[in-house]
């Protein structure tokens, strides 16, 4: 279990504000933050992980105080049993994909097993040779995964992992990290800005606003698409349509069809 309360300035857009967030994580479960930018998640992640020093407050995981004000305690990141994944990889460009997990994985027992262990897990066996420049996104991603697990962490932090990529590879890499959650049962911290992937991955949603707890609770799922039907305008360049809908709003989209013909348009209301 871990528990929380912590406190840091922040410097915002609407000026200075204090990150105050006090909180439980049963083990096990997968919670994700969200909130606009400024909000003060990275932040709250960089305080578990040791990389910011609190203002003030406490931390404990599982009886352990990695951070107590009061008392003067400070556990160093390097003795939390955590992986971070950072919104940018933070790979190393110099090594290949094996000796990014190989260096991550340094000083565990059977290290080359965990690193042969993960490679497969994540689908990396054939990019081991390669160096990050020449991998996906995609590929990146699930090696910052594995990287973050070779250190067979307890708690895993995500800073929107998978914000920088495409609808299937993002589909794809949920599907691992869901995996991985439950394989390894680890207790996850996630930040996301979609509703879908939090509805799809959150046991909770910690929604912050200017460094404060605004909401806790289930994710809530995003509206279903709605269809109308509209009606083609003109055929544009590039395989644009522009489209007239019920109401008479008119709209460009992707497709193809003549002009007067209808189709069928999916809409989301927010």
């Amino acid at each position: 279990m871990i528990d929380f309360h912590l406190r840091k300035a922040l410097h915002t857009a609407a000026g200075p504000r204090q990150l105050d967030v006090a909180l439980a994580l049963a083990p096990g479960e997968l919670v994700a933050l969200s909130g606009p930018s400024g909000a003060g998640k990275t932040t709250l992640l960089r305080l578990l992980a040791g990389l910011s020093k609190p203002d003030g407050g406490f931390l404990k995981f599982d009886g352990q105080t990695w951070y107590d004000h009061q008392r003067r305690q400070w556990l160093p990141p390097q003795r939390r049993p955590l992986g971070f994944v950072f919104q940018d990889y933070a790979l190393f460009p110099n090594m290949t994909v094996r000796q990014n997990l190989a260096f991550a994985a340094e000083g565990q027992p059977e290290a080359r097993r965990i690193v042969d262990e993960l490679l497969e897990l994540l689908e990396l066996t054939e990019l081991a040779a390669r160096r990050p420049a020449v991998l996906s996104g995609g590929q990146q991603q699930r090696v910052a995964l594995a990287r973050a697990l070779a250190r067979r962490p307890r708690l895993l932090l995500l800073d929107e992992p998978l914000s920088a990529l495409d609808l299937p590879t993002r589909l794809r890499l949920q599907d691992a990290l869901a995996a991985v959650h439950r394989q390894f049962q680890l207790t996850t911290i996630l930040i996301s800005h979609d509703p879908a992937e939090i509805a799809r991955l959150a046991d909770r949603v910690v929604e912050l606003d200017l460094g404060e707890v605004r909401r806790v609770g289930p994710p809530v799922a995003p509206a279903a698409p709605a269809t109308v039907v509209g009606r083609v305008l003109a055929v544009l360049p590039g395989g644009r349509l522009r489209v007239q809908l019920p109401g008479g709003a008119v709209v460009e989209v992707s497709g193809a069809a003549g002009i007067g013909e209808e189709i069928a348009l999916a809409v989301v209301c927010l």
